[in-house]
């Protein structure tokens, strides 16, 4: 038994990474995806349209994946959950590498079938709108969602039908809103994915730092308002 068990809990872990890449590719895959046919067919789905389609997404994939991997889908919601000591930090590389590699695919697949399309559902701050405004933009989304996250997920796992609605909601309610200013990524590798095809790295900065910042400071807020220990594990 000794021999089996470090076996087990190894494959058990790999489970969880290709969790993470299933469900990170298929969000970014529909999500960029709506994008990129709303942008190469002059806006047949419309801005709604993108902004449901990332909500029903996220939901489907929590539904699907949450209490296999936690359904993080996000190295901002990842490095979130560390450091609310409910995920271990030894393991934030390997989901943030699984994260990566589901979204880069997800943008390869897009840019194969749709070599028209300028953009592939970039992330860039709308024309006018000050970087440092999209900056504050993006550190406030990742905020309000990642409080969500942290006030109904299960430990470091967003299960359930609670955390499905709910964090569903909250993408596609700030993706309405916030999406014709920032497109309302939260997500620094559903950032990174696109521009490593369309070559714009002008504002990754911001689409990296912003949202890892706003789901620190969010778990940090959860003290004010729940018991001391409500970040331990």
């Amino acid at each position: 038994m000794e021999k089996v068990e470090p076996v087990t809990r190894k494959v058990n872990l790999m489970k969880k990474y290709y969790a993470e890449i299933i469900g990170t590719f298929a969000m970014v895959f529909c999500g960029c995806g709506a994008m990129t046919i709303n942008e190469i067919t002059n806006g047949s789905i419309s801005h709604v349209g993108v902004a449901i389609t990332w909500g029903l997404i996220v939901m489907a994939m929590i539904y699907a994946f949450g209490e296999i991997s936690g359904a993080h889908f996000n190295p901002a919601v990842t490095i979130g959950f560390a450091f609310a000591k409910k995920f271990s930090w030894k393991k934030v590389p390997k989901y943030i590498l699984a994260q990566a590699i589901g979204a880069i695919l997800a943008c390869f697949i897009l840019w194969f079938l749709f070599p028209q399309s300028q953009f592939l559902g970039e992330t860039t701050p709308a024309e006018g709108f000050a970087p440092f405004k999209a900056a504050i933009l993006e550190f406030l989304l990742t905020f309000f969602l990642m409080v969500v996250i942290i006030n109904v997920s299960t430990g470091s796992k967003e299960i359930g039908t609670m955390a499905a609605i709910a964090v569903g909601g909250v993408i596609l309610l700030e993706a309405m809103f916030a999406g014709p200013m920032t497109k309302a990524s939260m997500n620094p590798i559903r950032s990174i994915a696109p521009a490593l095809f369309t070559g714009n790295f002008q504002y990754l900065w911001l689409y990296i730092s912003a949202p890892i910042l706003g789901a620190i400071t969010a778990v940090s807020s959860c003290k004010l308002v729940k018991d001391d220990n409500c970040c331990d594990c």
